[in-house]
């Protein structure tokens, strides 16, 4: 296996618990707006990719036939099977985003929400994507972006993975874009929002307390123009908060 993959793992079967509760996994006006562009119905077939806590297949289950919630880590998934085990037309599949174990246009709609920055191969994963959607199905993704601005996108990735090993790289939108022309997705509609993270949260979800002052440093001797753009909150040596770019986009094949 990828070693990335495999460092993806560990990371969530170890910290499978904080991602169902994680403040920033369950944000509600994310997940509406997930619905709202989707617009799903009662006919469908659903697969959210890289599902973690299961907040996409929780928040579409009432609304469509059934919807499977693929993962690559099976702690994770079986934890999220308990969490949602009430709702009857979600079922897990342990699966690789970039190698789906499904055939060719088996979905009404593929959703992938805060997880593709893990993807070793991003190129393969959108090329998955299109290969198992259904003629005319939508595709929507959330994720985390780097900034167009090489210098912004370097120090962002870099404290991503000072924090998360599994992290592998959040890519431009302009990367994303081309990923997605490649593969005959056609972007539908789209925003680029910022994302304010608590520093506590955000850094405890995978760091021991002793390695979380690393990234603070890391913060805190960046340069003005970082800690404007990231909008770095400081107050007596400490991050309170920061922002980060999350991209939502809604494709159709």
């Amino acid at each position: 296996m990828d070693p990335i993959k495999k460092q993806a793992q560990q990371t969530f079967s170890k910290n499978k618990e904080a991602y169902v509760t994680s403040e920033t996994h369950r944000n509600k006006n994310d997940l509406q707006a997930i619905t709202d562009w989707l617009n799903p119905q009662a006919s469908w077939t659903v697969l959210d990719i890289a599902t973690g806590g299961g907040h996409v297949a929780k928040q579409l289950s009432p609304d469509v036939k059934a919807v499977i919630a693929a993962d690559l880590t099976k702690d994770m998934l079986s934890h999220t099977a308990k969490y949602l085990q009430r709702l009857s037309n979600v079922y897990y599949v342990i699966a690789d985003a970039e190698q789906l174990p499904f055939i060719e246009e088996s979905f009404d709609a593929v959703t992938c929400r805060i997880a593709p920055h893990h993807f070793p191969n991003p190129d393969r994963f959108i090329q998955e994507v299109h290969r198992v959607l259904k003629p005319g199905g939508s595709f929507i993704m959330v994720d985390n972006i780097a900034p167009e601005d090489d210098v912004l996108d370097k120090f962002y990735n870099t404290f991503e993975k000072m924090r998360d090993f599994s992290h592998h790289r959040a890519l431009k939108v302009s990367e994303w874009k081309d990923f997605m022309q490649d593969s005959r997705l056609s972007v539908k509609q789209e925003i680029v929002r910022k994302k304010t993270l608590p520093f506590k949260d955000w850094a405890e979800r995978t760091l021991p307390h002793n390695e979380v002052k690393h990234v603070k440093n890391f913060f805190l001797n960046a340069s003005p123009k970082v800690k404007s753009y990231f909008q770095i909150n400081e107050d007596s040596g400490r991050i309170l908060d920061f922002s980060i770019d999350e991209w939502m986009v809604h494709c159709t094949k």
